[in-house]
């Protein structure tokens, strides 16, 4: 595993690489001697220098199942270089500005907010060594308003920034983001809601919440319902919008979906879905966000033998 780490100046992702190495990563350098010079004096052969990128970059490609660390990635190029690399992981670090202001004050015996301020804004965003624009690409994020050693130790043990998931996702976490990806495609003005029915973990249909075909979508006036200020879940029956897991099941049908099917949706489904899903045979139903009526669904879904849980995906910001 290769964790990538860039920050701003003075955001702390020092505290980071200090973090890592103690649990076992190697350090890896590409470049300038100043960096190895350091990296030596701090790190010794827990750090490993190259002269140019092709070397280090071969060099991780052929030891991918070690677990390393580099720390200065120097532009967009070599950062989309290594996002091909399966076993990469970006870990972007940003602060506050009084936690990199007193970052700043503890590598030097004085100096003026203005000059501070100044080597801040020195980092132009047209640069394409710019770190805020490497840091935007960051699988994880942390971000630190905290000087508290301890504090800070704390939340990183339990991030576990080396989770392996972090890298390939599981397949509930894999069904859980085409769910969200369908439910871009919802022209509800409601909310948007967004379904994949699996069986055997592939997919058999996805579906997203709207008016059905031939009728003028919801976002442009086609549902009265919907664009008027209704309490949410009243009125139900005035509405014209199909819901995701109706329009889901609608494609696949009960012969295609079987009786070991699973259905994954942004939303839990509402009391007139969860009959349906009953009623075609689904053996599980996988959500991630609450709605009015779970309780009524989960008995229904009980009831008639559907397994209901709700998934909680992995955090990808931490905030110290």
């Amino acid at each position: 595993m290769l964790i990538g780490i860039s920050g701003s100046l003075y955001s702390g992702k020092d505290i980071v690489v200090n973090y890592l190495t103690e649990k076992g990563f190697k350090l890896l350098s590409v470049g300038g001697v100043t960096e190895k010079k350091a990296y030596r004096e701090q790190y010794g052969e827990s750090s490993k220098h190259f002269n140019d990128f092709d070397s280090f970059y071969n060099y991780i490609t052929e030891n991918w199942l070690a677990n390393f660390i580099i720390a200065d990635i120097a532009d967009d190029e070599e950062l989309s270089l290594l996002l091909k690399r399966p076993f990469f992981l970006h870990i972007s670090v940003d602060s506050t500005i009084l936690f990199k202001h007193r970052q700043y004050m503890s590598q030097r015996t004085k100096g003026s907010i203005e000059a501070f301020i100044e080597e801040i804004d020195s980092i132009s965003l047209d640069d394409k060594m710019s770190p805020m624009k490497i840091n935007n690409q960051g699988h994880f994020k942390i971000f630190f308003t905290s000087h508290d050693k301890q504090e800070i130790r704390e939340k990183l043990e339990e991030s576990k920034l080396w989770d392996q998931t972090r890298l390939r996702p599981g397949w509930d976490l894999y069904f859980m983001r085409l769910a969200d990806l369908a439910a871009l495609r919802s022209n509800c003005m409601k909310r948007r809601v967004g379904c994949v029915i699996v069986k055997e973990n592939r997919v058999v249909a996805t579906g997203y919440n709207g008016t059905p075909r031939h009728l003028t979508n919801c976002n442009e006036g086609g549902c009265s319902r919907c664009n008027e200020g209704n309490p949410q879940g009243s009125s139900l029956s005035t509405c014209l919008c199909l819901h995701g897991e109706e329009n889901a099941l609608l494609e696949a049908g009960r012969d295609r979906i079987g009786s070991n099917s699973i259905l994954y949706c942004n939303t839990c489904p509402c009391l007139t879905c969860s009959v349906k899903i009953v009623q075609t045979g689904i053996k599980e139903v996988v959500f991630s966000q609450t709605y009015s009526m779970d309780d009524a669904s989960a008995l229904v879904l009980k009831e008639g033998n559907v397994l209901l849980r709700q998934y909680k995906a992995p955090i990808e910001e931490l905030f110290i």
